[in-house]
């Protein structure tokens, strides 16, 4: 854990101190002063501040309330009487904060930058069936008489041994309290720094969640899509109030239906699907609608624009699917199978894929599959192993047609095995759709809307167009509107 240095080709590009010279310019810091406290897995951040030297003078207090009687009697009882929770961890960082500000006087200490540092995890139990996972967060100021900024993340180990999860939680935190008050002013470099003198294969950060005066201006749905951009997580979800969401909390035992998509933008094509495929799942068996969760899911792929990710343009889409009401997850899964592969992670209740013959077609094409040892066998075991079914939307052929799965073209060495899957139900069509709307396709709508012309505003949802049009969202000028105008 010494200073690296990374490299592009021969040149240097960057030192990383290491995990000891980060705590010691903290500790160097005669202002930075704060507690910390920790619970499930020692004081591991901590011992590093203790063992660098000079923490006299940033260490107001370490704390350690493991016993729950005396943790909920120090920071309240929780309801559910669960303790590794989002909720534990703020009243955490709520209590020791105001306490340091209770008990050391502004006077006495003008420019004094108090912080409180707080982790609550579970490492891996004892048979090794639950890795571990736990919710770490500082709160601090910048300026003595500022408001407070919060940095909230919840990780999930991947190593197999309690031992290397407590040292790996300890590095965490060092890169997150010198990143706090180093690399404020860059919350993307300040995610990057996280995993300083650690592996991706240690550990996942799946949820984040920036607040306060520094980061007034930072979208949290973008600092997750850096997550899934940056390899720190397969997934990442947030609310339709656009608020960052523990995917674990939200898919937690629920009957689920999933709509992938660009969604660039959403079409009425889209909503009408939604709401078809979801009236259909609702009748299922072992459904039961007040468990149900819907969500729109945009791969990694579907955001790449000449092999970038387009930030804005993925913002545009966020923000016409919360407008919607909907939950929004960002992945990197390509394939579906790895999709319901992820959601079983949390629920064996029954689910749902709605897609159009296309997205199927494509499914059972084998070129996706060469990866996998079983080739395509083993990844329709694997999509279709749990209580899951496809909702099937048509399409309007060259020929006009209307294509379903009756006659949809596979490639002749999938036939039988398209056929086994939709004899036994695992395929069902949407029957009920509306025909005068198969020949809205979003990326023709996409076109209009850049080449300022008119007549695109009916395909969409209602209210959609007004909010693209108030937002400029998708490229939309009403400039280019008026010259189009004029033209014609």
């Amino acid at each position: 854990m010494g200073t690296e240095i990374k490299l592009k080709g021969d040149k240097v590009i960057e030192q990383i101190p290491s995990i000891k010279d980060k705590a010691l310019r903290i500790n160097l810091n005669e202002n930075i002063y704060g507690t910390f406290a920790e619970i499930g897995a020692g004081q591991e951040t901590v011992r590093h501040f203790f063992r660098s030297g000079g923490s006299s003078g940033t260490i107001a207090k370490a704390m350690s309330a493991y016993d729950k009687d005396f943790s909920d009697a120090v920071y309240g009882i929780e309801g559910d009487g669960r303790y590794v929770t989002e909720n534990r961890l703020k009243k955490m960082l709520t209590f020791e904060g105001e306490l340091i500000e209770e008990r050391l006087s502004r006077e006495k200490h003008p420019n004094k930058l108090f912080f409180s540092y707080a982790n609550t995890v579970a490492t891996i139990d004892f048979a090794k069936q639950f890795k571990g996972h736990g919710w770490v967060g500082i709160r601090y100021q910048i300026e003595p008489d500022e408001a407070y900024n919060e940095i909230i993340l919840h990780i999930r180990f991947k190593e197999t041994d309690a031992r290397l999860q407590q040292e790996t939680l300890g590095i965490l935190g060092v890169n997150l309290i010198y990143g706090a008050f180093y690399k404020y002013n860059d919350p993307k470099r300040l995610l990057r720094y996280l995993y300083d003198h650690l592996d991706k294969d240690q550990l996942e950060i799946d949820t984040i969640n920036f607040s306060g005066p520094r980061f007034a201006d930072v979208d949290n749905r973008l600092m997750s899509l850096q997550l899934v951009k940056n390899g720190m997580t397969d997934a990442v979800m947030f609310n339709p109030e656009g608020k960052n969401v523990l995917p674990a909390a939200v898919l937690y035992k629920k009957n689920i239906l999933a709509f992938r998509g660009s969604f660039r933008p959403v079409t009425n094509v889209n909503l009408d699907m939604y709401e078809k495929s979801l009236k259909m799942f609702l009748h299922e068996n072992k459904v039961d609608k007040d468990n149900t969760l819907t969500v729109f899911e945009i791969t990694l792929s579907n955001l790449r624009s000449d092999g970038e990710i387009d930030e804005r343009d993925f913002m545009d889409r966020a923000e016409l699917l919360c407008s919607l009401g909907q939950t929004v997850m960002i992945s990197n899964f390509q394939e579906y199978y790895k999709v319901v592969e992820y959601f079983s992670n949390y629920t064996k209740a029954r689910m749902g894929l709605a897609m159009g013959v296309n997205n199927l077609v494509d499914i059972f094409d084998e070129k996706y599959y060469r990866h996998l040892s079983g080739g395509i066998l083993e990844a329709f075991g694997k999509l279709f192993y749990r209580d899951m079914k496809v909702f099937l939307y048509p399409m309007l052929g060259e020929d006009g047609e209307i294509i379903t799965s009756d006659n949809l073209k596979v490639h002749p060495r999938m036939k039988e095995l398209y056929k086994f899957f939709k004899f036994n139900g695992k395929v069902v069509d949407i029957k009920d759709y509306d025909p005068n709307i198969l020949n809205i396709f979003s990326r023709e709508v996409l076109k209009m809307i850049g080449q300022g012309k008119t007549g695109w505003e009916p395909m969409l949802p209602s209210g959609v167009a007004e909010i693209i049009k108030e937002h400029h969202l998708f490229g939309y000028h009403p400039q280019k509107e008026l010259e189009q105008n004029t033209k014609n």
